[in-house]
């Protein structure tokens, strides 16, 4: 089982950026799949970036892609979201998700194979 913390929202100016954090428990953290999520007011959660255990393989949401990258630093147990040019769109609460998977290489982008979650946290962008 893993246990997950985000940090690093907050309130930023449009075009500025912010760094999310996704800390994470346990003592093989390699071996899980992480993505990000977000849900804004009034909508449903939706996929922004997923990476592999590895960390070798990483996926994006048509919306951010060339604007956000996910990385991960498994020494650390932490996945890592950054966020420039941000955009008054991409306001919202942001999860972060992991679920063990067999190859280091897999991604997961559907938030239905994911069993554990972060309690969020929120990135509200002013225009």
């Amino acid at each position: 089982q893993v246990q997950l913390v985000e940090s690093g929202g907050g309130l930023v100016q449009a075009g500025g950026s912010l760094r999310l954090s996704c800390a994470a428990s346990g003592r093989t953290f390699s071996s899980y799949a992480i993505g990000w999520f977000r849900q804004a007011p009034g909508k449903e959660r939706e996929f922004v970036a997923a990476t592999s255990g590895s960390g070798g393989n990483t996926y994006y949401a048509d919306s951010v892609k060339g604007r956000f990258t996910i990385s991960r630093d498994n020494a650390k147990n932490t996945v890592y979201l950054q966020m420039n040019s941000l955009k008054p769109e991409d306001t919202a609460v942001y999860y972060c998700a992991a679920d063990r998977v067999l190859s280091s290489w897999y991604l997961l982008l559907d938030q239905r194979e994911y069993d554990y979650w972060g309690q969020g946290t929120q990135v509200t962008v002013s225009s």
